[in-house]
């Protein structure tokens, strides 16, 4: 685990003192969008036009914010339209790095040896995270996005017009509700057992496990009679929060002690 700070990369843990042992994620710096003709979208700057080949994805297959972005891929059928990198597993001193090993795919694009040399080849001087997903600009040599939550919204439209697979899983009539579930979800359990795990007082841990663990009643309750969290249609909450509960047991019940219960214990979510 690291950290760039004006260009230099740092081994440099999560800072909870000064937050009341609370973990508080970095926001991410990146939030341009793709669109279909190149407008710009709801946050940054416009000149991304959705075009076959122009745009590569970085990723971690054991990071859950990334993949979301895989299974969006796939479900619109983007595998050709754009590449992907993927680190090795191991999350070390240098952060994801394109070291050997099973399932990486190395730098085609920019030739990174580690993934924070990709932040820098936007920014000599850049701070921050080096997080997955990333999404880059060929075209541009820039980063468009490392916010997840916004390339699956774009992969699920932006290039709905130039071959993308059908499918629409923000459907309009229920957008407010997806919001407003997705920002509950992300809060109290997507986010919520890094907030649990990454605790460093028992005040803080308490706080963040009983919020996961709440949470996770209400869905299974809301899902006694519904096969999706909104009826009988897959919309992206529910991958949203899928790639959270396929590493629950694995992960999140031990190494982040959100242990009172398991995922299996709940019929509905597992």
């Amino acid at each position: 685990m690291g950290v760039l700070v004006e260009g230099e990369w740092k081994d440099q843990w999560y800072d909870t003192k000064s937050t009341g042992g609370r973990f508080v994620r970095w926001q991410s710096p990146y939030r341009h969008w793709i669109t279909p003709d190149g407008s710009p979208g709801p946050t940054g700057e416009g000149g991304f036009a959705a075009e076959p080949g122009r745009y590569h994805l970085y990723v971690s297959y054991a990071c859950p914010w990334a993949h979301r972005t895989l299974i969006m891929r796939e479900l619109k059928g983007l595998q050709n339209m754009i590449s992907l990198s993927v680190t090795h597993w191991l999350m070390a001193e240098r952060g994801w790095t394109f070291d050997p090993g099973p399932g990486v795919v190395s730098d085609s694009v920019n030739g990174a040896r580690a993934l924070y040399e990709v932040y820098l080849a936007d920014n000599p001087k850049a701070s921050g995270r080096a997080t997955t997903p990333l999404l880059w600009d060929k075209k541009q040599r820039r980063i468009v996005s490392n916010e997840s939550a916004d390339i699956v919204r774009m992969f699920n439209s932006a290039f709905d017009g130039v071959g993308a697979q059908p499918g629409d899983f923000y459907p309009e009539p229920l957008r407010a509700d997806i919001d407003a579930l997705n920002d509950h979800i992300y809060d109290t359990v997507n986010n919520g057992v890094y907030k649990a795990g990454f605790a460093s007082t028992q005040e803080a841990y308490e706080e963040a496990a009983r919020g996961v663990f709440a949470t996770l009643d209400e869905l299974e309750k809301r899902l006694d009679k519904n096969r999706y969290l909104f009826g009988d249609r897959i919309v992206e909450t529910d991958w949203r929060l899928f790639t959270t509960l396929v590493r629950f047991d694995a992960v999140y019940h031990g190494h982040f002690k959100c242990n009172l219960r398991r995922l299996i214990d709940y019929p509905n979510l597992h």
